[in-house]
């Protein structure tokens, strides 16, 4: 009797077999939100990647999470690709499948805020990665994760900074 692995190689089952590719590389948005993460978003992006698109939100790490009342507000200047180039937040999110927030604990990641709505109305998945998990203390990681929950649909604490690196390689970006 024949294994169920030497069947499925047989010749007669080969007419079975699908000829393309499992599926698209996703469109992934890696987004540094503070100057800390934005190192590590840099480095990432020297790597070999799919589909991937580093940018970084950094510039609205001084930025209050909402502005005061009568006071007023620029979308744009703030969301940059690796180049400096200015980039706008809702053309980015059109062509993402995935939206990767990178932020650093301890660190303000008010752009999520923004970030987030824009996803959440075009129905683009977030996921959120927080840096330094291993050094920084509870009540820190307490506060980071409050900005980023309400915000993302998935959250991880990262403790070493080769951890973002696995987690893309395994999101497909």
């Amino acid at each position: 009797m024949q294994s169920e692995s030497a069947r499925m190689s047989s010749a007669a089952e080969a007419k079975f077999r699908i000829d393309r590719p499992n599926s698209r590389p996703r469109a992934v948005k890696v987004i540094a939100l503070d100057a800390a993460s934005e190192r590590v978003v840099k480095e990432l992006a020297a790597g070999p990647w799919q589909n991937a698109t580093f940018l970084t939100a950094s510039a609205f790490s001084g930025a209050p999470a909402a502005p005061r009342r009568g006071e007023p507000f620029s979308m744009g200047g703030w969301l940059n690709d690796l180049a400096g180039r200015t980039k706008d937040l809702v053309d980015e999110v059109n062509s993402a499948d995935l939206v990767v927030m990178v932020a650093t604990a301890g660190e303000n990641a008010a752009a999520a805020a923004l970030i987030g709505e824009a996803c959440n109305v075009k129905y683009v998945m977030t996921t959120a990665l927080v840096l330094g998990g291993a050094t920084s203390s509870d009540e820190t990681l307490s506060k980071m994760l409050a900005q980023l929950r309400p915000h993302a649909m998935m959250l991880v604490i990262s403790s070493a900074d080769e951890y973002i690196k696995d987690m893309l390689t395994a999101l497909r970006a």
